[in-house]
């Protein structure tokens, strides 16, 4: 038995997909079983962090997406552990080890997940992905309404990476043997900028779309809606980096998969449907 957190998220969601098609028992933990509409086969259970032992009850692996537990993380993983799992996937992020400054609010997150799982007793793998093509969501709502897209920093270069790749990658890690104490770094293939990201998603959908920068101080809520407004100005310290900067490009996925990294224009054309109004 595989446990699964976060499995309504981009990669959560393409990990279950892909355990439920090799016919591996999957129980996801959700929010709201309901409404998480996930693969026949799958056992959907509310997540609880207050009684967490009864859902990792017959389990040996476990998926963590690093909010998940949030500050109760710790209790998460130690009540996994009693009840029988022995090796955890850590869904984690780029920026560790990317020498970036160690105060960045994304860095804390995820150095302090790491070093909660490290301290769990538990075998571990560490996957950390830079950018995700998925974040491309943000320009959704403009290319449903028109052809121009308001953003910052048109010129920012990034290599993102298909939410399915790093589930991918996380099949393998919880199915093979030889990914205990590794941490993985995950890119897409290529580097591409925002106007370029938003050119590739204009093809995909057959329409001529145009990327208007923005200066970044007018960037908000409007643009970022679910980045909480304390993180915004690290992020967008972030962001001013990519600029004339190439990213960081790995074979990681193609090296434990078989099969390279999908490029952007790749992740534009399965995702078409989600731009259209």
């Amino acid at each position: 038995m595989i446990v699964v957190t976060g499995p309504t998220g981009n990669v959560g969601r393409a990990l279950v997909e892909r355990l439920v098609a090799a016919g591996r028992p999957v129980r996801a933990l959700t929010r709201d079983p309901q409404r998480a509409r996930l693969p026949a086969g799958t056992e959907a259970v509310r997540l609880s962090l207050d009684e967490p032992a009864a859902q990792f009850e017959g389990a040996t692996k476990l998926f963590l997406y690093v909010q998940a537990g949030g500050d109760r993380t710790a209790g998460l993983l130690a009540a996994a552990r009693a009840a029988g799992v022995r090796h955890v996937v850590l869904l984690s992020s780029g920026i560790i080890g990317s020498g970036a400054d160690e105060t960045h609010p994304i860095h804390v997150m995820h150095a302090t997940a790491e070093q909660q799982v490290r301290d769990s007793g538990l075998e571990w793998t560490f996957l950390r992905p830079n950018a995700f093509a998925a974040n491309a969501f943000q320009w959704a709502p403009q290319i449903r309404t028109g052809d121009t897209v308001r953003g910052v920093f048109a010129d920012g270069q990034a290599a993102p990476i298909h939410e399915d790749d790093i589930a991918a990658v996380a099949e393998r890690a919880l199915l093979d043997d030889g990914h205990e104490g590794a941490a993985h770094r995950l890119t897409g293939p290529e580097a591409i900028t925002n106007a370029g990201q938003v050119a590739a998603i204009g093809r995909a959908l057959g329409r001529e779309l145009r990327f208007t920068e923005i200066p970044p101080d007018q960037a908000g809520p409007g643009l970022f809606p679910h980045v909480p407004p304390d993180m915004l100005r690290a992020l967008m310290d972030s962001f001013a980096a990519t600029v004339g900067t190439p990213p960081e490009i790995t074979g990681t996925v193609g090296e434990i998969t078989g099969r390279p990294a999908r490029p952007f224009a790749v992740w534009a054309e399965d995702h078409v449907d989600e731009f259209k109004a």
